[in-house]
């Protein structure tokens, strides 16, 4: 038999997956998609991280993050492989507002995440004088922005800080939960410093953004739910790890990786496990934690990478007892610009936003606020009924809302979101020269290149394809070691 088909015909060998977020459920799903054995090793007892259900009031909803972005393919193409497909659904509602300057404002349309094509759109956000000084730009010199700059900096010297405190803080600051002023623009908004390099007024960079989107007339929604809940693809896209014959173990923490002739050696407070390649999809504290021996650069730089914590406060109301609010109705939510001195950052309006929430509780009306942003860890320590508390109390000052929730729930994520300063995208590239040094072994999660589900999903595909490539081409690394796992 001939080289070429024996290689053909052996098994492509076997892969541990560290982590059960979405980012090493997705690595799983595609490894064994293409015929690589898999074991995923989760420490705590569910999969899924921060895609998580729960109930409130009889009702499942999401605890965790509850939409995805339609117009990457990713997400949306794994949850339609895994089963789904019939449940996705974009929001009812996409009407959301600003609660700034003690009103609740329509959203600015035609922004680059709250970076403004036309200031035209902006007079109920900003101040006279705000409005003055974005008109001021086209006189000013070109400010450069180099390898990288902090958004709300460069477009505070550009079009004001007014912009950055109403606008961009209060969006990045929904994604990120981080701080305009040090959040990197390289790695946060790629497609405005891409433009912004192309020279000229921000305002032209954000036109020429909008142009080039019309351009492409992307159709379809921009987000997309899941019935249920966005917490429901965790336990799908294991379901089918398993059915492609790969082997999920929770509750199983990994406390070593090790080298060996043949591999590497993963260990378990119960036993080692051999495998053939490594994906590591876990926060940057515990990849970099696992890599001091073999990889003592790239545990450093992951030790750098800082993290914001957060809690979601779910409240259900009686429908009855919320009609009277006009505030509550056709809305999806809100933002609230930190300047203002609040304490909640946001609040969703899920029974308005999410026809399957209405649909699942028709007399009851779902809502939830979120709490914390980088550096803001003092909230996340009161107790939860000080959290419900003060959730009401800010939502009664935004929307006049005087009603008693039937029943709350209170999400700590502690540690939830990395954060991406200016410079992040060279950090990474840094931790993944030094992680290709090492064999068989790759990163992937919401470190690396975007905290977004489909962004997730892209950075375990990225890992698992070039695992797969490296021990097939290299079959010192195959032989004898599939059959070791659990000795």
């Amino acid at each position: 038999m001939q080289r070429s088909q024996q290689r053909a015909e052996t098994p492509p060998g076997h892969v541990v997956v560290i982590g059960g977020g979405i980012a090493g459920l997705a690595a799983a799903h595609r490894l064994v998609t293409t015929g690589v054995r898999v074991t995923l090793l989760e420490a705590t007892d569910r999969l899924g991280g921060k895609l998580m259900t729960g109930e409130i009031a009889g009702v499942q909803v999401d605890l965790g993050a509850e939409s995805m972005l339609a117009r990457r393919p990713e997400a949306v193409a794994l949850a339609r492989e895994v089963g789904l497909a019939d449940r996705l659904q974009p929001p009812a509602t996409a009407t959301a507002s600003l609660w700034t300057r003690d009103a609740l404002r329509p959203m600015p349309k035609g922004h680059v995440m709250g970076v403004p094509g036309d200031p035209a759109v902006l007079g109920e956000v900003l101040s006279p004088e705000g409005l003055a000084r974005i008109a001021e730009e086209r006189d000013l010199t070109p400010t450069p922005v180099g390898e990288d700059v902090a958004v709300g900096a460069y477009v505070a010297d550009r079009l004001g800080r007014e912009v950055v405190d109403r606008l961009v803080e209060p969006l990045l600051g929904g994604v990120y939960a981080g701080d305009a002023y040090r959040i990197s623009m390289r790695a946060a908004v790629p497609q405005l410093f891409e433009a912004v390099k192309e020279g000229g007024p921000l305002l032209e960079a954000v036109g020429r953004i909008q142009e080039r989107a019309a351009a492409r007339q992307q159709a379809g929604p921009v987000f997309q739910g899941i019935e249920g809940g966005i917490g429901t693809l965790p336990a799908a896209v294991g379901d089918a790890v398993r059915a492609g014959g790969g082997d999920i173990l929770t509750g199983t923490p990994v406390l070593g990786l090790t080298r060996t002739e043949t591999g590497w050696a993963v260990r378990t407070d119960t036993r080692t496990i051999a495998a053939d390649g490594i994906v590591l999809a876990t926060p940057a504290w515990s990849a970099g934690t696992l890599l001091a021996a073999e990889s003592p650069a790239a545990s450093a730089e992951l030790s750098g990478v800082e993290y914001a914590s957060m809690a979601l406060v779910t409240l259900a109301f009686r429908r009855t007892d919320i009609e009277a609010y006009s505030a509550l109705r056709g809305r999806s939510g809100f933002l609230v610009p930190p300047v203002d001195g609040h304490t909640i950052k946001a609040s969703t309006f899920s029974s308005n936003k999410w026809q399957w929430v209405a649909d699942a509780a028709p007399d009851l009306f779902v809502l939830r606020t979120s709490v914390g942003r980088y550096g803001e860890e003092d909230h996340l320590h009161r107790e939860d009924e000080e959290l419900v508390s003060v959730s009401l109390r800010d939502l009664a000052a935004a929307t006049g809302l005087t009603a008693r929730p039937v029943d709350s729930e209170v999400t700590r994520w502690i540690g939830g979101l990395p954060q991406y300063p200016v410079g992040h995208l060279a950090r990474v590239a840094r931790i993944r020269d030094e992680v290709a040094k090492l064999p068989a072994l790759r990163v992937c999660g919401a470190v690396y290149d975007g905290v977004g589900i489909p962004a997730c999903i892209a950075s375990a595909h990225r890992a698992a394809d070039e695992i797969t490539r490296e021990i097939i081409a290299t079959p010192t690394l195959v032989r004898g070691t599939g059959s070791e796992a659990g000795q």
